[in-house]
């Protein structure tokens, strides 16, 4: 389309007095006014904020141009959407050079990649470049080095549906901005901030780390992770004051010199202490401080050369990190991957950095993004908020358990500050109300906005912010990030008038509010054994810490208002490798933990429920698997018990965390019983969840059983097929378990029926009448048995009459002693009996006659009904604990076990399958007896012609289907093979007819069955 007028009015004003424009006494202001602001008004921008939104709010937030260093601390305009930055704009005066001058351009591609923009422009009117900004700044770096678009005002108008389509505020409401940006992105050299940042401060702990352990040789492990810990977190703070003009720009960098650099620099740390008051500069006793001073860091010895190496990399040309616009997300994320890794000292004194064992376990460190940060806050801190008057909120508690880097608290802070902002302002008597008095809540900033005081930031965050984490680094992470929360948006001008004007220094002590301990373990953990048999360094690891002490007003009050978070994902086998003495604990103290192999996350989900209020509101993100695994039921009853569900965001197989495979939805609970139920299913990106569309369940519907979120038509399909016909455990059949043993690694291949290799390529012989192939996952498909191995392995069991019996250990030993001696070699305790059970997925049925019995064998993973039959000569194979379990079905039980299976593999089987069991990438569920052995079978009554009649169609389709797949094994042409699989096809098609017409479905139903195979498949 073309241009509007305005933008033709524009380009002809700017052309008719192009020369006096390009002076240098026409300035920046005045292009910015005259120029850019209409401008960006014509592509939908409010630039001017003529909807009066507040500051979170605003479409463009205007930066003051605080000069440092020849350049401006921020840049001149960020455009958001929602409070959420999407690039910046950089504007000049048109006497510079935008296209071929390098330090516009490194100044704007500073800023952005500081807060992980994608594309930022800057432009003079004249000119105007789009940038990359995902490709890290180099202070060499061209001026066209990352620029993707450049046009000349005269262009405006031919290319105008071209800006239109990418940078008019409808366009980036669309996502055009962001599918565009998606499409240049750069291939190579990109360097995400968060990511360069991290690498930053990890070469400042190794160059600390290894300097401190050498000058100070008295120090403890623990001392010298606190050491280096505490200096990096008030190096980076006082570093972002700096930048944000709260400190004066340059004094860390004068440091580099002369010498006696941490004397120096110990001042400075001493001149912070007396102005902001916060735990972090906090180095002598003082009155009505919780936490003892730190009289230990500021004595240690520091050399010279790694401080000033140091400061060197934090400042312009060196650094490429603008820490004006370094959001708390952005920090959050390093320090969230920082505190993954500790510093061990080894015997010789040395300083090395690892992973923690909780993290090595578990692949890394994965920070919660921040859309499902604000999503939790906003329906756990929002929904607490309304209708609330002042006075109430003032009292809310809010808290996050495993708070980690703090990006919840940080997001429930940052609500809390918009909502006092926006309720001063909506005051019928005016925001001018609240200015007045000895603690004005508001103040008038110089462009006539009104802001909140940074005493009344501070009430805020005391009387609402409450955290606990085991981590002590995590603790003062969140702590730094809070406090330099209080201090945004704050100058030296602004901070100095305050200080002034309320007599005290500018930052709380957090030592109340965030504190460090295992928000599991209380003092009980002691009880009952002696102090004295656990070393120093197993009682800081457990970390002890008592709910009704720390926080004793909260808890007299009957406990928190809102409890957030993401609490650890850690599986108990993980835990016991280096937390053993507390798995007992958490038996015994937690219902949730008090059956089978729980992950510790169903742990924290009861303790936040129990520390929750009658009136609270609780939001955590964590795996779904709880809906329906067996460890997860205690905990599903306890919930449902309280009808204490709310609302559940179900992610399916979208991914949240970007680099794990964790499948995660988003559970609100509440103190107050609900009657219903909100579930939303996200299908696509997660990010989309601003809205989702909500069905409503009836809280009955749910209870310790396997949680299924249907309504309507799905809902009374489940109620017919659950309760008009036999769960398959009522069949006369036995349903084996498998193992998880992991012996998979006892393969032996078979050569010449005499010598046997092991996987490690080691020669022995053995008794080869104990061999048997093994059965993977990958052998079997719907009706098929493939067995693509030669592999063998030893089978303990005797094939009697009367059924499978395991060998006994003499019987080993006296019978097969090479085969005793190899596996005694490999695993002594694999000997016992109930080892040898265990260690094979094969079950050994007692009851039934082994000549009168049919074994279905299950797959441990499916994506649609993948049973098939054990082969006649069943005796030969072994079912592996990375293949599956077996079905034993007695062949005189009435009904063939043709029938039987049938049934299994039909889609109807699979749709309820799927409907409670655990969901993975692509389809794929897990198919374990807990889940198998309740799915419906239809009884034949024999008597009835009807049945009779269906249950010999169900036998010739199943002996059909297992025929046509033996033809396709042997198939050598393409065509046979197509045409033999589109035979198969039409005989699944008529066994799912017959299964829908046994059981009743309406074409409704069938639909419902059908689509969701289609998409999961």
């Amino acid at each position: 389309m073309a241009a509007p007028k305005e933008v033709v009015e524009l380009v002809e004003r700017f052309g008719q007095n192009f020369e006096a424009y390009k002076s240098g006494s026409y300035n920046e202001t005045q292009l910015r006014r005259e120029f850019l602001d209409p401008f960006f008004e014509i592509l939908g921008w409010d630039v001017s904020n003529k909807k009066g939104y507040a500051d979170a709010y605003k479409d463009v937030i205007h930066e003051d141009s605080i000069k440092v260093g020849g350049y401006t601390k921020a840049p001149d305009y960020g455009f958001c959407i929602g409070g959420t930055r999407k690039f910046f704009l950089e504007a000049k005066q048109p006497s510079v050079n935008i296209k071929g001058d390098i330090h516009p351009a490194y100044q704007l591609r500073r800023y952005a990649w500081s807060a992980k923009l994608p594309l930022s422009i800057l432009s003079d009117f004249e000119e105007f470049a789009v940038y990359d900004c995902r490709i890290k700044p180099v202070q060499t770096d061209g001026a066209a080095t990352a620029r993707i678009l450049y046009f000349s005002y005269t262009e405006y108008e031919d290319r105008w549906d071209e800006i239109e389509s990418i940078f008019s505020r409808e366009s980036v409401l669309k996502g055009s901005f962001d599918r565009y940006a998606e499409s240049t992105k750069a291939k190579k050299g990109t360097a995400e901030v968060d990511d360069a940042f991290l690498k930053e401060i990890e070469s400042w702990r190794n160059v600390l780390a290894r300097n401190l352990a050498l000058r100070n040789p008295e120090l403890t492990q623990r001392q010298l992770n606190f050491a280096v810990g505490r200096t990096i977190d008030r190096i980076i703070f006082l570093r972002i004051c700096e930048d944000r003009g709260v400190e004066d720009y340059g004094q860390l960098m004068a440091l580099q010199n002369g010498t006696r650099v941490y004397a120096r620099l110990r001042q400075l740390f001493h001149r912070a202490a007396d102005r902001y008051n916060s735990g972090l500069f906090h180095f002598k006793v003082e009155k009505d401080r919780s936490e003892p001073p730190d009289d230990f860091t500021l004595n240690l010895i520091i050399d010279d050369k790694p401080l000033k190496d140091i400061f060197k990399s934090l400042y312009y040309p060196d650094s490429p990190y603008e820490f004006s616009v370094l959001s708390a997300d952005i920090l959050g994320q390093v320090y969230e991957q920082f505190l993954g890794k500790v510093i061990r000292l080894t015997p010789g004194h040395r300083a090395v950095v690892e992973d923690k064992p909780e993290v090595k376990k578990a692949g890394g460190v994965y920070y919660t993004p921040i859309y499902i940060v604000n999503y939790i806050v906003e329906n756990t801190v929002g929904e607490l908020l309304k209708e609330k008057t002042l006075k109430q909120v003032k009292k809310l508690k809010i808290l996050d358990p495993a708070c980690g880097s703090g990006s919840f608290l940080i997001g429930a802070y940052q609500y809390l500050l918009d909502w006092h902002y926006d309720f001063y302002l909506a005051d019928d008597d005016g925001p001018e109300k609240w200015m007045k008095g000895r603690s004005p809540a508001l103040y008038q900033g110089s462009r006539g906005n009104y802001h909140l005081t940074t005493a009344e930031r501070k009430r805020i965050l005391l009387n609402n912010i409450y955290g606990v984490d085991i981590d002590s680094q995590a603790v003062e992470v969140t702590k730094l990030s809070l406090l330099l929360k209080v201090l945004e948006g704050e100058n030296e001008q602004t901070l100095t008038r305050q200080i002034r004007l309320f007599q005290e220094r500018v930052l709380p002590d957090l030592g109340n509010n965030i504190k460090c301990g295992n928000s599991l373990i209380g003092s009980d953990f002691y009880d009952g054994q002696q102090l004295s048999l656990l070393d120093e360094e197993e009682r800081y690891r457990i970390n002890v810490f008592d709910w009704e002490t720390e926080f004793s007003e909260i808890m007299k009050d009957s406990g928190f208002d809102a409890v957030i978070g993401n609490p650890p994902y850690i599986r108990i086998q993980a835990l016991k490798e280096w937390a053993p003495l507390e798995i007992e604990f958490y038996k015994q103290r937690y219902m949730s933990a008090s059956k089978g192999n729980y992950d510790i996350y169903v742990v924290f989900v009861e303790r936040g429920l129990n520390l929750l209020n009658e009136q609270g509101q609780m939001g955590f993100i964590l795996p779904s698997k709880f809906f329906s695994t067996d460890y997860g039921q205690i905990l599903r009853q306890s919930i449902t018990d309280r009808k204490a569900l709310v609302k559940v965001v179900d992610f399916g197989h979208a991914q949240v965390f970007k680099k794990a495979t964790t499948y995660t939805c988003l559970l609100f609970l509440r103190g107050k019983p609900s009657q219903s139920v909100l579930y939303a299913k996200i299908t696509f990106p997660p990010e989309i969840i601003t809205n989702p569309a909500m069905q409503i369940i009836e809280s009955e519907a749910f209870t310790g059983k396997p949680w299924t979120f249907a309504t309507g038509v799905e809902k009374s399909l489940i109620k017919k097929i659950t309760k008009n016909f036999l769960p398959l455990s009522n069949l006369p059949c036995q349903i084996g378990r498998g193992s998880s043993s992991g012996a998979d690694n006892i393969f032996i291949l078979h050569r010449n029926g005499e010598s046997l290799t092991t996987r490690q390529g080691d020669k022995i012989e053995i008794e080869t009448d104990i061999l048997r192939i093994p059965i993977h996952a990958t052998d079997f498909g719907q009706y098929s048995f493939n067995p693509k191995y030669e592999k063998v392995i030893i089978f303990p069991y005797n094939v009697t009459e009367k059924g499978y019996e395991l060998k006994s250990e003499s019987e080993m030993k006296r019978n097969f002693p090479k085969a005793y001696q190899y596996l005694a070699s490999k695993k002594k305790n694999l000997l016992a009996r109930k080892q040898f059970k265990n260690w094979y997925g094969f079950s050994a049925p007692r009851n039934l006659n082994v000549h009168n019995t049919a074994h279905i064998l299950v797959p441990l993973l499916a994506n649609k009904g993948l049973y098939c039959y054990l082969p006649e000569n069943k005796k030969e194979f072994c079912l592996m604990a990375s293949g599956g379990f077996s079905i034993t079905i007695d062949t005189k039980m009435g009904f063939s076990p043709k029938y039987v299976l049938g049934l299994l593999n039909s889609q109807l089987l699979f749709w309820r399958l799927r409907s409670i069991s655990n969901i993975f990438r692509g389809g794929w569920i897990t198919c374990t007896k807990q889940y198998v052995e309740t799915l419906p079978i239809y009884p034949i009554n024999f008597s009835d012609p009807d049945d009779k009649a269906c249950h010999g169609q169900m036998v010739n389709l199943v002996e059909q289907v297992l025929l046509l797949h033996k033809q396709l094994a042997m198939a050598k042409m393409s065509y046979e093979k197509t045409a033999i699989q589109r035979q198969i096809d039409a005989t699944d098609h008529q066994i799912d007819r017959l299964v829908y017409d046994l059981y009743g479905l309406t074409e409704e139903e069938i639909k419902i069955v059908e689509e969701t195979s289609v998409v999961n498949r």
